[in-house]
Formats: C-alpha cells, sequence, structure tokens
C-alpha cells in the first residue's frame, strides 16, 4: 500500500512535474493564513516527460536539482502528484466495523475485482469518505490504484533532484485542495456551484468538476500551450526556445495577435466546449455555474473575457495566493504570472497542513 493519503506533520515541497517544467512551491501556515516561503519553476529538458509520463528521469531529477537551489529552500521532503490518466478511482463500500489494517487486507485480497493490473505491478491506497447512503452498516471507500512504475520513477527523479517524495498524490486530488483558496473568489454560495477547473498545460488539458465539495468528474485530452508555441516557430522561423520566450515576452510582429493568437484562443475555446459537453453527456448535468481556468496558458490576455462571453459562464483565472503573505525571498511579480500553473504544486504543498 502506497501513502497517497498519508498523513504527516512535516513540511512538504509541492512539486509539480509537468511536460515542460518542474513547479516547487513551500508554504507555511499561522493560524489560518498561509505564507509562500519559496517558489521555483524550472524548464525541462525537451521530451523528458511525455504525456505526464517520466522518459528522461537524470533530465527531470537535473530540473529538480535546479529549482531547488533556486528556490533556497531548505525542505527535503516533498509531495509529488500522478496524473489522473495514470490513476483508477473506485468508490467501494465495505464494513463499517473494519479498522485500516483489516480493510487493507479486505482490499488486498479483493484487488482484482476492482483493478486490470497485476496487483504486484501497481500501488493502491484508500481513504474512508463517510457513511455509505445506501447501507448504513457500511461506510464508502475510495481507493486509488496507479502502476508502481509512475510512482517509483518519480521517487527516483527526486531522489536524483535531493530530495524524498513522502507523499504520493493525484492531480486532481491536488487541484481539489487548491481549490479551496480559489473558492472565496466566486461569490455568494460558493459550496453550491457546479465548478468547472480546467487545466490547459503545456500538452494537456485536465478537466476537474466539482460539485458538493467533491470531484465528480475528470477527463485528460491531447491539447495545450505548446501548440501556440509551435505556430509562432513554424510562422516566425525561430527556434522552441525563443518562440517559447517570445510568446511570453512579446515582441512578435504586428499580424501576431490577429493571424496566430486569436485563432488559438478559439482553439481553447472550442476544446473548454468540447470538454463541457463531454462531462454534460456522461452526467445528469447540463450546465456549470463557474469555469475556472488553470495552467500556464490561462494566462493568454482576453482568453478568459472570450470563454465567459461565449459561453455564458462566469469565468476567473486561478490564483490560490490572492490572500497569502510572501517571504522576502520571493518574487512577487512572478509568483503573481506563474500563479495559474501553480495550482497543483500549492495542492501539494497544502499537504504539510493534513
Amino acid at each position: 500500500m502506497f501513502g497517497l493519503f498519508a498523513k504527516k506533520s512535516d513540511t512538504l515541497l509541492g512539486l509539480d512535474i509537468s511536460s515542460t517544467s518542474v513547479k516547487l512551491l513551500e508554504l507555511s501556515k499561522n493560524n489560518n493564513r498561509y505564507r509562500v516561503e519559496a517558489y521555483g519553476v524550472e524548464p525541462l529538458p525537451p521530451n523528458a516527460v511525455v504525456e505526464k509520463n517520466i522518459a528522461d528521469v537524470e533530465g527531470v531529477g537535473e530540473a529538480i536539482k535546479r529549482v531547488l537551489q533556486r528556490s533556497r529552500s531548505t525542505v527535503k521532503l516533498s509531495a509529488v502528484a500522478v496524473a489522473g490518466s495514470a490513476v483508477i478511482t473506485k468508490t467501494i463500500e465495505m464494513d463499517r466495523g473494519l479498522n485500516d489494517e483489516e480493510m487493507e487486507n479486505q482490499i488486498i485480497v479483493e484487488a482484482d475485482q476492482y483493478i486490470p493490473y497485476p496487483l504486484d505491478e501497481v500501488a493502491i491506497d484508500f481513504e474512508v469518505e463517510g457513511d455509505s447512503e445506501r447501507n448504513p452498516d457500511q461506510v464508502d471507500v475510495l481507493l486509488v490504484a496507479c502502476r508502481r512504475e509512475n510512482v517509483e520513477l518519480r521517487e527516483a527523479a527526486l531522489e536524483l533532484g535531493g530530495l524524498k517524495a513522502r507523499v504520493v498524490d493525484t492531480e486532481a486530488h491536488a487541484m481539489h485542495r487548491a481549490f479551496d483558496l480559489i473558492q472565496p473568489q466566486l461569490g455568494a454560495n460558493p459550496d453550491e456551484m457546479v465548478v468547472a477547473i480546467i487545466d490547459i498545460g503545456a500538452t494537456m488539458t485536465a478537466l476537474s468538476v466539482l460539485a458538493e465539495d467533491k470531484i465528480i468528474y475528470t477527463r485528460d485530452q491531447l491539447f495545450g500551450g505548446k501548440q501556440l508555441t509551435e505556430e509562432i516557430q513554424r510562422r516566425y522561423s525561430l527556434s522552441m526556445e525563443e518562440a517559447g520566450l517570445a510568446k511570453k515576452q512579446g515582441g512578435l510582429p504586428d499580424d501576431y495577435e490577429d493571424e496566430v493568437l486569436n485563432p488559438f484562443k478559439e482553439a481553447v475555446l472550442q476544446q473548454v466546449t468540447r470538454s463541457l459537453q463531454f462531462f454534460f453527456s456522461s452526467t445528469q448535468y447540463d450546465d456549470v455555474d463557474y469555469i475556472v481556468l488553470a495552467g500556464g496558458t490561462a494566462s493568454i490576455l482576453g482568453l478568459t473575457e472570450l470563454i465567459e462571453e461565449r459561453l455564458g459562464t462566469p469565468t476567473l483565472i486561478a490564483n490560490p495566493f490572492v490572500e497569502m503573505s510572501l517571504a522576502p525571498k520571493v518574487h512577487a511579480e512572478a509568483l503573481s504570472n506563474d500563479a495559474p500553473a501553480m495550482m497543483i504544486s500549492c495542492g501539494l504543498a497544502m499537504r504539510s497542513f493534513d
């Protein structure tokens, strides 16, 4: 059994290993107020991570080492996450009277009912969610499993970078935890809302839908900001690195907005619409109350307004740091710019306070 839901008291670095970068965050907490103690973002070598799977452990390990040095954090324990596409989750019912050890033994015995892989190839964990609505003598138990290789590759990369993995979480649960910091920004009665969090990364877009403070739907699809970078590279004959910098810093020719940026924003809108249609067609829901955009692509100027106008749904860019104080060594403007892409690392860093 792997500690996906482990409880601990040590400070943990939230470390998000995405397709193109490693994002690090250290938080402290005083009463109910968080403070950012350290943060950093470090690019990964090309193809070091492919569709959320680590392909170059050494390359990822070196990036972790660099981001740790630049952040100037002295913490050596960390929380990392595996992608939703690599995870099997299932809610099962178990007898109320069982303790954790008895539940664990029963899950291991019955695991082949729930998990389509040999048991020695998977990491499994579980968490009791509460009383079963159908049977008062039973409780609902969330079972989570992923291929052990996904966990071990992350552990190995962290070790090369000078860190130790204390907690392995799922990206969706980390995003959900960070959403607690966004919720007050949504206005009246956010607990009663159905909220779609759309995390648009470099190569993958992940949709998580929350209702009654639970994740009710997740879906990953291949689409991301790298497509804009590649179009800049192709149209203006730049290297991939030059195109990535130009996308962030500006300075592109006058036709960039009309010929490149606006068509890409339309493509993002199409992907958001398609993701929501998949959600509506596979559930009893036919609408969401709010859209929260996360990931590096969320920061594109005018994207929020475009989605809100076309879909008629209030839309917000995720910033979990709005109410946080910052340590003197943290660069406020840089953190603000990176905020939408830091949701998973923030949710992981919050594991320090479980």
